[in-house]
């Protein structure tokens, strides 16, 4: 971008934004001529993406701020007044607004309102911290038509995000999510209101513990043996860490009410939008979770559960035969839950008709054996949460199938329906009862997560991530992924690939036969998948919310025998094939320019 047009936006800007902190940022660069910055923050505008808004805070048109959050909230409010004729003339338009510890978080949140407000819908805006699972939740019980949670979940502390939501509790998808584009693009002017004003009108409402107790309530009920948990609850030690966010209120409650010991690391257990305890507030990484291992084996826990800032994504660690936590990953975990949600739906008599166990593309197909051996459907949808809401609420429309469990490999998982995103506080609770019941069978997750290799066969997961910022890093990315689609892979760790997906071409095929071509049913997405003979899959794909590719490996080796020895042999197997596609990926990823 020539100079002139950057100065000129950043003028723009400056004269637009309402906030003296972000307009000060580039009033500043201004004088200074910092023209570096000045065009990482104006070469292109932050886009309301399918998900919302996502990056890093700061003045300037590719930057989270209050001028950004307006436009796209009046875009969005613009869109439900249309959506929804009778509600928008009777008056009776209603949004939820949630946030998490983030910095900024009041004013973005606040100013959701406003402009809400402003435009006739009446706004429920949380008084504090409120996890992403529960503003899904309040939707619904408030009959609202939207909603928003302002989190940027486990990114790192300069991020900050906005989701947007649909009636049904679920983050919104095709056609909403593109006409919502449209209409923020279309902004012209953004209506406001003064908080006070509002809040004294009733067009914004305060809300609290009449949400929070009902969230807690559902969470309970879900459960499968509170006799169990009553009986055996006090014997079991939990450490927990909510990572600086929002966890700490609904799991110390929920799993306090049900009799267990939780023991909340201290220099964790408030928010705080500098996370200065961790790199990344994420526990989806070893480092995340060092001072709740620390805090564990002090205590000699049970169990170690973690919950991300927002609090819909869920880790554990648990302890081994020697005393050493082992992490667990978000493929097993959601294995283990999915084998004992279905367990219990079957022992108690709640299976629902035409079982259904919805999981994302790069999810491990280890849960797929586990689905199987319940007779229960698996249905796969693309990478994001709110597909597994969107395909559990088209069969709750559709009424021939029934959702049983969702899951997704990056730590999510979604127990009960009352709910249309992923849910950490719902997981810990039923990862909870899930230990009792093994501790009262004599194993431990870990040895039943064994024993479940035994039988279905031994998978092993790896993701490798690269970084690519700036105002080159898209282009880089995007030649990857051309690269990858024009010349293809034959063979990865010395296996031979079967099939390629390409979801971005909405197809499927045989790399010997590539002019032979199955459609798959998936809008588009920039991903590819490479399945390898002996059932090993690896993904490709760029991040939606961080400058960053990521390739997922799903390898599954066979388990000869049901014994330990045939298991650490097929652990062996699959770590060396493991590490060959890895050097592979890695060699890709270096050669990038």
């Amino acid at each position: 971008m020539e100079e002139k047009e950057i100065l000129e936006l950043a003028k723009q800007y400056i004269a637009e934004e309402k906030d003296e902190s972000f307009r000060k940022e580039v009033e500043e660069l201004v004088a200074k001529k910092d023209m570096k910055e000045l065009e990482d923050r104006f070469y292109q505008s932050l886009e309301f993406g399918t998900g919302g808004l996502r990056g890093v805070m700061g003045g300037g048109t590719n930057r989270m701020n209050t001028l950004n959050i307006s436009k796209a909230t009046q875009g969005l409010a613009n869109y439900i007044i249309k959506a929804f004729p009778k509600e928008a003339a009777a008056g009776s338009l209603k949004a939820c607004i949630a946030y998490d510890s983030r910095h900024n978080h009041d004013k973005f949140s606040d100013i959701t309102a406003r402009v809400f407000a402003a435009n006739g819908i009446t706004a429920y805006l949380f008084t504090a911290l409120r996890p992403t699972p529960e503003l899904s939740f309040a939707i619904r019980v408030l009959g609202c038509q939207t909603g928003v949670v302002v989190t940027a979940s486990h990114n790192p502390p300069k991020y900050n995000g906005y989701k947007a939501y649909w009636n049904d509790g679920a983050q919104v998808v095709e056609p909403h999510d593109k006409g919502i584009i449209d209409e923020v693009n279309a902004v012209k002017e953004v209506k406001l209101i003064d908080k006070e004003e509002a809040i004294k009108s009733g067009k914004i409402i305060l809300i609290d513990k009449e949400i929070d107790e009902k969230f807690q309530d559902m969470i309970k009920k879900n459960l499968y043996r509170p006799e169990l948990i009553k009986e055996k609850a006090s014997s079991v030690k939990v450490v927990y860490t909510p990572l600086h966010g929002t966890g700490a209120m609904h799991v110390e409650k929920v799993l306090g009410d049900l009799g267990l010991n939780v023991i909340t690391v201290p220099e964790q257990r408030e928010g705080d939008g500098n996370f200065p305890t961790v790199e990344k507030p994420n526990p989806e990484e070893a480092p995340a979770l060092k001072m709740a291992v620390e805090l564990a084996e002090k205590e000699k826990a049970d169990v170690v559960m973690a919950t991300d800032p927002d609090a819909d994504r869920f880790g554990t660690a648990f302890p081994d035969k020697n005393g050493k936590y082992v992490l667990v990953s978000g493929n097993q975990m959601g294995a283990l839950l999915a084998d004992y949600v279905l367990l219990s739906k079957k022992e108690f008599n709640k299976m629902p008709e035409n079982p259904v166990l919805i999981r994302s593309i790069v999810t491990s197909p280890f849960v797929d054996a586990v689905a199987k051996n319940y007779g229960v459907k698996i249905k796969e949808c693309l990478t994001g949460f709110k597909w597994i809401a969107f395909d559990e609420g088209q069969m709750e429309k559709e009424g021939k199938e029934h959702y049983a469990f969702g899951l997704e490999e990056s730590y999510g998982y979604l127990v009960e329906t009352e709910v249309r995103d992923k849910d950490g506080v719902s997981a810990a609770a039923m990862c909870a009862e899930m230990t009792l019941y093994w501790a009262s069978q004599g194993k431990s997750l870990l040895e039943h997560l064994n024993d479940m290799y035994k039988k279905f066969g031994y998978f092993e997961d790896r993701s490798i991530s690269k970084y690519f910022e700036g105002v080159t890093g898209p282009g880089i990315m995007k030649g990857i992924m051309t690269k990858l689609r024009e010349e293809g892979l034959k063979t990865l760790g010395g296996k031979k690939v079967l099939k390629i997906r390409d979801v971005q071409q909405q197809v499927e095929f045989d790399p010997a036969s590539p002019a032979q071509k199955t459609p798959i049913p998936w809008p588009k997405s920039n991903v590819l998948q490479f399945f390898l003979e002996g059932g090993t899959i690896v993904s490709a794909r760029p991040s939606g919310t961080e400058p960053k590719i990521k390739f997922y490996i799903n390898s599954t080796v066979p388990v000869a025998a049901q014994t330990d020895e045939a298991l650490n042999a097929a652990k062996a197997e699959a770590d060396a094939l493991c590490n060959k596609i890895s050097s592979e990926i890695k060699a890709v990823l270096d050669a990038a320019k």
